[in-house]
């Protein structure tokens, strides 16, 4: 076989972090602090911090693969940490701040971190397992809303001697850059080593027009956490394109997002179907008070939203939702719900049907779906099978190599998600496998449920979750949450859902609930309700 005669030039972040400077250093990075002022600089003072970071981590002693940990939420000192630690040849390992502590430690531990830059707002959080991570030998702490605590390291002080350049090393692409832990909501949470290769080629293909096509006029908002799967290759995304970043701080409620939107001009803001849901409520209230105007995008994973929520937005207010897939195995993002050019003739309610799909791969994933023998299934639309994916920055195996049950022999990561694949390639989440209820041996689709109730003009949050039944074995119960002021009985509820789906599907019960407990990561936390609820249609007789 004849060889290419290419240079073989390493993908890195640091490109990304030298491009940034050369090219782009007028771009704005905006950041909303806890006293909600705002810090600004340019992607110019950016870079030389990120020198400065470097210098003052290698002064500490932080060697090649080393862990540096952060525990902060979206500002410009996380965006340093993002990038410093990688390119001098470490890896960021981003805590997760609304796990527990015992999680917390747990995690830490694990990763073996070395040192950790915390906000001066989450030292509390911080006391409560420090001392359960023995291989912590410094503690950084970004003075956020004061001084650090004496005996600490400010992080402010500890960088303002450091020199504004730095001699970064070469580094090979298959290196790890970043190393992130899932939620862990079915057992010990997992580690993700990110290469700076699959960032990369993340980064790339994210910035593809057929994807998010972020150019330099755009203003990108991060709700997503950056300790959330990298806030989905945001950052990145903005970075390599020279987009103005803004970043929340931790001010993230609807009210607050909103303002935040309206007064920076965003275009392109990514988030939680939880956070949009409380937007679009707020919207629905007040649709004059706010100038969204400048939105191009707003981009939605983490769960599945209900087409409700993605028409709610079009409909009402005229803003377009971008459904998309992934996972932080997958770097994370997988899939996008994206028209094709025969598809833009469709009217508006089957045009929506498709955004409401998690879409169809990014350039180099590959789907299919099998059945619980390891069948692979057709893409027939209909057929319910796990997903499993395979790609240039899908995980091949777990930090500590745990988790080896989740890799196929020929290939594949194994995803957990239950999903149906048409012939045009648009996968459609059914449930998550530990999710989906199997009642008299037949399975039912709790999400379905649930985007069908959210649609109902009462209801907020809808949670359909598998009770135990002693006839059936198990049947779908639902946690209702309403609207303010709105309310609907239960016999309203099922004659709304009856329209929709066979009578063997409908819940057999529903909860009116205050709210609907949730993960670290926003999404529904069902293993709570079945823990809460479970017995609910055993006791009932």
């Amino acid at each position: 076989m004849l060889a290419g005669r290419m240079m073989d030039f390493p993908l890195t972040l640091t490109h990304l972090l030298e491009r940034a400077r050369t090219f782009h250093g007028r771009s704005e990075i905006v950041s909303r602090r806890p006293d909600r002022s705002f810090h600004r600089y340019t992607y110019a003072d950016f870079y030389r911090r990120s020198c400065q970071l470097a210098h003052a981590l290698r002064r500490l002693g932080v060697q090649p693969g080393d862990r540096v940990a952060s525990l902060c939420w979206n500002h410009h000192q996380h965006l340093e940490l993002y990038f410093a630690v990688p390119t001098m040849g470490a890896v960021l390992h981003t805590l997760n701040l609304r796990l527990a502590p015992k999680d917390l430690g747990y995690i830490a531990n694990h990763a073996k971190d070395r040192v950790l830059v915390v906000d001066r707002t989450l030292l509390p959080l911080l006391e409560k397992f420090v001392k359960d991570v023995p291989s912590l030998e410094h503690i950084i702490v970004i003075p956020d809303d004061g001084p650090a605590p004496e005996g600490r390291l400010d992080y402010e002080q500890w960088l303002a001697a450091e020199p504004h350049t730095f001699d970064f090393p070469e580094l090979e692409e298959r290196s790890a850059a970043m190393l992130c832990y899932t939620s862990g909501t079915t057992g010990d949470p997992k580690g993700v080593l990110f290469s700076h290769r699959s960032i990369v080629l993340h980064t790339l293909v994210s910035c593809m027009g057929e994807i998010l096509g972020p150019l330099p006029r755009d203003v990108v908002l991060p709700v997503v956490p950056m300790f959330h799967a990298a806030a989905w290759g945001l950052p990145f995304d903005a970075l390599i394109t020279g987009a103005k970043l803004v970043f929340p701080g931790p001010h993230m409620d609807p009210v607050s997002l909103l303002d935040l939107m309206a007064q920076e001009r965003v275009t392109l803001a990514g988030g939680v179907p939880t956070i949009w849901l409380g937007i679009l409520a707020l919207l629905d209230q007040e649709p004059k008070r706010w100038d969204l105007s400048a939105i191009r995008a707003m981009l939605i994973g983490g769960s599945a939203a209900p087409a409700s929520l993605i028409g709610g937005f079009l409909k009402r207010h005229g803003l377009r939702v971008t459904h998309a897939w992934g996972m932080t195995e997958l770097n994370p993002v997988g899939t996008m719900a994206r028209l094709k050019q025969h598809q833009e003739g469709l009217d508006e309610e089957a045009q929506l049907e498709v955004r409401a799909s998690q879409g169809y791969p990014l350039p180099f994933v590959e789907q299919r779906h099998v059945s619980d023998t390891g069948e692979v299934l057709p893409w027939d639309g209909k057929t319910m099978g796990e997903l499993e994916v395979r790609g240039p920055w899908v995980a091949s195996s777990y930090y500590g190599d745990e988790g080896a049950d989740r890799f196929t022999q020929d290939g594949w990561f194994k995803t957990g998600d239950v999903v149906t694949i048409d012939a045009e390639g648009y996968l459609r989440i059914t449930d998550r496998s530990k999710d989906v209820i199997k009642s008299g041996g037949e399975w039912i689709s709790s999400v379905a449920l649930e985007n069908a109730l959210m649609a109902h003009p009462a209801v907020l949050e809808a949670a359909v979750f598998a009770a135990r039944h002693p006839k059936w074995d198990e049947r779908p119960l639902a946690a209702v949450v309403f609207k303010p002021g709105q309310r609907a009985t239960a016999e309203e509820l099922a004659g709304y859902l009856q329209q929709h789906f066979v009578k063997w599907w409908l819940p057999e019960d529903y909860l009116f609930v205050p709210q609907i407990p949730r993960t670290s990561t926003g999404k529904f936390l069902k293993t709570k309700l079945r823990e809460e609820f479970g017995e609910h249609l055993m006791k009932r007789g």
